[in-house]
């Protein structure tokens, strides 16, 4: 699978497939919130570059520290990408929920903007997937 686990390989794996997933907010947000700023668009692709250097940081953790129970990447990033998707939503709710509307329509099933949380799971998980597949994990990606 690999041959030399690396902390750096993770997160420079992760950075770089959060910056496209971000790329693509970024290029793709005007269709769906015509009336977004700039600031938005930006923070989007910041977040998700972020977001890739999270969950490539976390390879380091196979066991839960407190819990002392096994904690596959899979679980791992899935988590670590929801959460950090739902608190984006605090931080943009009204800029998510009027994408939302924009998208599916004021009556529609999906307008509520915690749907994030699930794109975010998703998005976790495959940079999890490349940061791992490519980078290792465990505390063999730290060194000696």
């Amino acid at each position: 699978m690999f041959e030399n686990p690396s902390l750096i390989t993770r997160i420079a794996i992760g950075k770089a497939i959060g910056f496209l997933f971000g790329l693509i907010g970024f290029i793709f947000l005007p269709y769906f919130l015509p009336e977004a700023n700039s600031l938005l668009r930006w923070g989007i692709l910041l977040w998700y570059t972020t977001l890739g250097a999270i969950i490539g940081m976390f390879g380091v953790f196979t066991y839960h520290p407190i819990l002392k129970l096994p904690f596959p990447w899979w679980f791992r990033a899935t988590i670590v990408g929801a959460w950090m998707n739902f608190v984006l939503i605090f931080f943009a709710f009204d800029a998510m929920q009027a994408m939302m509307f924009s998208v599916f329509g004021e009556n529609g099933i999906m307008t509520s903007p915690f749907w994030f949380t699930a794109e975010g799971a998703i998005i976790g998980l495959t940079i999890g997937y490349f940061a791992t597949r490519f980078g290792g994990e465990g505390k063999a990606t730290v060194g000696k």
